[in-house]
């Protein structure tokens, strides 16, 4: 055992030299020798590396950070970091950072790590997914990381759910936390509340309700299945004061029916009374959503 794992650590410093060589500056994976460095351990100088722009975490807890850098030093780095080269002997963290900071913490000078061969696409997708994988992120820090593979990786909800190993309906539900308010958000992220409340609260379309229910689920410490009679309570109010408000106009029976049409989506009308009311414009993606925008000439 300590054999192997002496060869292990000699191979790594081997390469590490390979690395530091400017005649073996390996850019892609055709060039020569790229096949001994990507996929292999090799032991990194830590102020050859940088953190990943690309990182969801956002927030780092000391107290495990520390406990953490204390295993390091005891143990060693047992899992290597993962980073992806930028140039000669430069590189970028694509996941690992809690035992990059840990390992700086402790005053090492280099850590064990696979290097990959990246571009922003690729290093953004693998960081996500890697990280989304993590069972200490908090529930909004994983929705953000869906949205940004969809966003800045271009996938759909189901391409997204091959890419993590997730059902499209947990996917779903994740993305629809961030329809809550951002003071609710706020609030989940720092373990005020969990999934199960935030899944509750997005039935409540009323901010000003939504606020209110979470501002009782935290001063009376209610569970979730006291949380969802809770919105089943005030929900109810919200269809009896709906119930109130006086019959559709024909004339927006009909527009309803032409601006349905025109957008290729049921357009849903409230009107009040008053006269005064609100059209609603439903999208089902990032690409219906710039047709629309086309449609109404705003792109």
């Amino acid at each position: 055992m300590t054999k192997k794992a002496g060869k292990k650590q000699a191979l790594g410093r081997g390469l590490s030299a390979l690395l530091k060589d400017p005649e073996n500056d390996i850019q892609s994976a055709e060039d020569k020798n790229a096949d001994k460095v990507v996929g292999n351990i090799i032991e990194l100088e830590l102020d050859a590396i940088e953190v990943n722009p690309f990182q969801p975490r956002t927030h780092f807890n000391e107290d495990t950070l520390n406990e953490l850098a204390t295993s390091i030093k005891e143990l060693g780095v047992i899992q290597p970091i993962t980073v992806r080269k930028l140039s000669f002997n430069r590189y970028q963290l694509i996941s690992g950072e809690r035992r990059y900071r840990a390992s700086k913490k402790i005053g090492l000078k280099t850590i064990p790590a696979y290097i990959r061969i990246a571009n922003d696409n690729e290093s953004l997708e693998m960081a996500l997914v890697e990280n989304i994988q993590r069972h200490d992120l908090d529930p909004i820090e994983i929705s953000l990381s869906y949205q940004r593979l969809m966003d800045e990786i271009s996938l759909t909800q189901e391409q997204l759910s091959d890419r993590v190993g997730k059902k499209r309906s947990t996917i779903a539900n994740y993305l629809r936390l961030l329809k809550l308010d951002p003071i609710i958000q706020t609030g989940m992220r720092d373990g005020f509340l969990g999934m199960g409340h935030g899944r509750a609260l997005i039935n409540i379309e009323d901010i000003d309700i939504q606020l209110d229910a979470y501002e009782q689920i935290i001063e009376k410490g209610l569970s979730v299945r006291a949380t969802e009679e809770l919105v089943r309570s005030l929900t109810n109010k919200q269809s009896t004061a709906k119930s109130k408000i006086s019959v559709v106009p024909e004339y927006i029976n009909q527009g309803s029916e032409r601006l349905s049409d025109f957008f290729g989506a049921k357009i849903d009308i409230k009107a009040a009374a008053n006269g005064k009311g609100k059209i609603s414009i439903p999208f089902s993606s990032k690409e219906d959503f710039k047709r629309i925008q086309k449609l109404l000439n705003l792109d």
